[in-house]
This record gives structure tokens, C-alpha cells and sequence, in this order.
């Protein structure tokens, strides 16, 4: 009788038994992936100099200026952003806890391609991108514990919350450097992270953190520095973007 009466319950539409989806107790959840990515990208426009305004979301994230418009306004309705007195974004104190989260599984992702999966150095960037909206703040603590909780992403830019903390202050732009001076490359910015055919080119020609560089010559139209012993060109757009250090 018992046998039947779990079968009729089994079978029974009106007395099935819903399951629950798993799911994790974790911000990331709550916002969708272009949430993130508006949040991100003025990160990252604050840690580079440039005034995060509207026009230089167009311009990153490859959307229409209505978009961009419309998606602000959300973000400030849900306290995620104010609009100061010049019309630049500002982070909110909630929204900027978000967006470092943001950038944290980021970096920390490209640390996983790179030192665990060894996805050669100028690709990590848009791979990471992707795996940073299916990282869940329950994962974080695993991926630090198996990276050994590095302080930099493998270009050199800080990821939040490491207790390796590195200094950027004291770093200066390839393109600011004397000529005949030699230094150590420690950063790239996003802004050329985000430039696939740039980030290959840098690979190639040894300009990666960690590598020395020689300013040889410079003009208008840009830099010639030596890395890897051979001679290399650069604009001055890419120059102003790499960061060294003595």
C-alpha cells in the first residue's frame, strides 16, 4: 500500500513535489551582467584619471548614448550612482562596494587563467570578463586560497581586498620617462587591456610587468624604446598607458 500511494503521489500533477534551484547567497545574483558592467567601467575610469561621464561609457562599452542615458538613470534610482554638479558620475557608497566586487572576481579570474590555466597573456582580459558575472561571492575565498591571495592581476593593476596590497603612487607613464632612462614595466592599464591586437603586441615585445624597457628616442609621433634587446615603436596613446617603475 505504501508502494502505491508514493506512486499516485508521484504521479499525481496536482501533488508533485518543486523542487528548488540552487542558488547561492551572493550579490552577484541580484544584478545582471550589464549592471556590472556600467559599475566596472567607471571603476575603472576613476582608477585610470579620465572623468567618468557619459560619453566615455559610449565609448567603452560600445552602446548608444539613449542607453547609456537610460541605464544611469536606473543605476542612480536604485543609489548606485549620483550625477555631481559638472554631470560626472559618482559612485555611491553602496555602488562602489558592488563594483569593487566586480573588479575583485575580475582580476582574480585573469590570475586563475594565467597562473593555473596558463591562457596566454593577451587574451585573459576578455575571458575574464566573462567569468566575472558567474563568479559568486561564496567562490571568491576558494580561488584567493588556491592563487595565494595575489596582490596585482597578471598586468599589474591592484585587486581589491588582497591583503597584498600594491602601490601604484609612485609609478610613472612610459611616456613620461627621460630619454636614455631605463626602468621596469609594473602596469598596464585597462584601457589597453581592453585592445586585443595592443596586448599582443606588448606580449610579443617583452612590455609586460616585470620586463625592463629603455626609452631611446621620442617625437611627436611617439616612442622608440628597447625591451628583449630589439627596438620598438609606440604610440603615445599606448605609451601614456604603460606604467614603470625603477
Amino acid at each position: 500500500m505504501l508502494f502505491h500511494a508514493c506512486a499516485d503521489a508521484a504521479s499525481s500533477p496536482s501533488r508533485s513535489v518543486q523542487r528548488p534551484a540552487r542558488t547561492y547567497d551572493s550579490p552577484v545574483a541580484a544584478r545582471s551582467p550589464a549592471v556590472e558592467d556600467y559599475l566596472e567601467t567607471i571603476y575603472e575610469l576613476e582608477e585610470s584619471g579620465i572623468p567618468p561621464m557619459r560619453a566615455r561609457l559610449v565609448e567603452r562599452l560600445h552602446v548608444s548614448a539613449p542607453t547609456v542615458s537610460e541605464t544611469v538613470a536606473r543605476l542612480e534610482r536604485e543609489g548606485l550612482l549620483e550625477l555631481d554638479d559638472q554631470r560626472l558620475l559618482r559612485l555611491t557608497e553602496r555602488g562602489r562596494t558592488a563594483a569593487t566586487g566586480v573588479m575583485r572576481r575580475h582580476r582574480l579570474a585573469e590570475r586563475l587563467l594565467v597562473d593555473l590555466l596558463h591562457v596566454p597573456w593577451h587574451q585573459v582580459h576578455e575571458e575574464a570578463h566573462r567569468l566575472e558575472h558567474a563568479i559568486s561571492e561564496t567562490l571568491v575565498p576558494y580561488l584567493v586560497r588556491a592563487l595565494g591571495d595575489p596582490g596585482s592581476c597578471p598586468h599589474g593593476n591592484p585587486i581589491p581586498g588582497s591583503a597584498n596590497t600594491v602601490d601604484i603612487a609612485a609609478q610613472t607613464p612610459l611616456a613620461e620617462i627621460a630619454l636614455g632612462t631605463s626602468a621596469v614595466v609594473r602596469r598596464i592599464d585597462e584601457v589597453l587591456e581592453a585592445q586585443p591586437p595592443v596586448m599582443r603586441m606588448l606580449e610579443a615585445t617583452g612590455l609586460m610587468p616585470g620586463g625592463g624597457v629603455e626609452v631611446v628616442s621620442a617625437d611627436e609621433g611617439g616612442l622608440t624604446v628597447r625591451s628583449d634587446g630589439q627596438q620598438h615603436r609606440l604610440t603615445p596613446a599606448v605609451a601614456a598607458k604603460i606604467y614603470c617603475s625603477d
